[in-house]
């Protein structure tokens, strides 16, 4: 069986090949791609080729195909689990394995980095036991692909939300969440995975009593308060506030002031950006938690961490690189209940010819989830501009590109099972 697919050999040396699979084992599952959303810790694979900490083999001999935030189709399953799955089955990945390495602790081996046959960014795949071993291969029962894909992502936030921690009035208990009813800050928090953040503080079963969330970017937070307002938050027993602090003196103390004077009981910060890092240490109140959710390329990234507060405002920190299962399956199934919409976080789509030079530029394209359609032939293009590839595009993508215009007007300018049902019908092959 021959898979098309996009391997990693070194740092930012990404190629797009065909080669042959191996025949299952007894253990392992043949599986088909459709979706693969592109992540930001992919473009830091690319960056750091094989230094990244998840990579386990010499890339020049043995490449490794990318992409971690997949959603498919399994096609052969190996006789170890033929009572567990079925052919025909749609399933996600949750690609933090946490599988014992060879010193029996946790590995850092994870689908998209880390192994020859699987990873979202190909046509097929073999699953490897371990997956399965780890309950980390999930049921996927929805009506489209590409929301099966944002369920990592989603996970990533969730678990990020579970790991804040306070303690109870002078005992070392840890209450494990944020402050239910509380105040929280999302610093730089209108980018993809800041707007998932938004709508789970608005809709998960422990959610704060207030929510400031900050950018220096107009558009960018205008559409934030497009996409999830504060009269949904509203419905929803949540103060929901959007903050532009580009030109404002004193930042900590503008948000104060919207939180009552007070300072902030949970505050996470979605950049890698030294100020921005410092200004969330000096939001955080009595037994704040800060959560650094925004993963640094530069592998010595610091910024300065007020510890008079850490011994006397028992002030701590918490970082979460990926959710779990557990965080996964809760992702799946607010997403399968409607609680969750993350469908906003995509903002292009394209085919697998276009994933490795979008991995490689991905921190200068603008915009949210970069949304690849593994079996497809297609350029990255902007949703917002379907309209005019439309019409100015090239003739044999003009008809597609207006119909998606078409469909996309029609669902508020975001993606939807309509397009995606149009497109995987109409758009070439790879």
């Amino acid at each position: 069986m021959k898979t098309k697919a996009v391997r990693i050999y070194g740092v930012n040396d990404l190629r797009l090949e065909e080669f042959e699979l191996p025949e299952i084992k007894d253990d392992e599952i043949l599986a088909r791609i459709v979706s693969d959303s592109i992540c930001m810790s992919s473009h830091k694979l690319a960056l750091q080729g094989a230094k990244h900490k998840r990579v386990r083999y010499d890339l020049a001999k043995q490449p490794c195909i990318i992409g971690h935030e997949f959603c498919g189709v399994l096609e052969k399953v190996g006789s170890k689990w033929a009572g567990k799955f079925k052919e025909g089955d749609t399933f996600a990945i949750q690609p933090a394995l946490n599988y014992p390495g060879p010193d029996g602790t946790a590995a850092l081996w994870a689908p998209g980095y880390s192994y020859e046959y699987i990873g979202g960014d190909a046509t097929r795949i073999i699953i490897p036991r371990e997956v399965m071993e780890m309950n980390c291969l999930l049921p996927y029962g929805g009506d489209n692909f590409f929301m099966g894909s944002l369920s990592e992502p989603v996970s990533c936030i969730v678990g990020a939300y579970h790991a804040q921690y306070h303690t109870r009035g002078g005992s070392y208990v840890h209450d494990m969440g944020i402050v239910e009813g509380g105040s929280l800050a999302l610093l730089a928090s209108v980018g993809p995975m800041g707007l998932g953040a938004i709508d789970y503080a608005i809709h998960c079963p422990r959610r704060p009593g207030l929510v400031v969330v900050t950018d220096i970017d107009d558009s960018r937070l205008k559409r934030a308060e497009e996409l999830l307002s504060a009269a949904e938050a509203k419905k929803h027993g949540v103060e929901l506030v959007y903050v532009n602090t580009k030109d404002i003196t004193d930042p900590v103390e503008h948000l104060r002031k919207l939180n009552g004077g007070r300072l902030f009981d949970d505050v996470f910060v979605f950049a890698p950006v030294k100020p921005v890092l410092e200004m969330g240490d000096r939001l955080l109140g009595r037994d704040g938690c800060l959560n650094f959710f925004a993963g640094p390329t530069d592998t010595a990234f610091s910024a300065l961490f007020n510890f008079y507060n850490v011994h006397y405002e028992s002030h701590h920190i918490v970082g979460t690189s990926g959710g779990n299962t557990g965080d996964m399956v809760e992702s799946l199934s607010m997403m399968a209940r409607g609680e969750l919409n993350p469908v906003f976080m995509i903002t292009h789509v394209g085919g697998l010819d276009a994933v490795g030079e979008t991995t490689i530029n991905l921190d200068k394209i603008p915009g949210g989830k970069k949304l690849i359609y593994t079996h497809k032939k297609l350029p990255l293009a902007a949703i917002d501009n379907f309209a005019e590839l439309g019409r100015t595009g090239e003739n044999g993508l003009k008809t597609l590109y207006a119909a998606l215009a078409e469909i996309c007007g029609r669902h508020r300018g975001l993606w939807s099972k309509e397009a995606e049902e149009y497109l995987l019908a109409n758009a070439p092959e790879i």
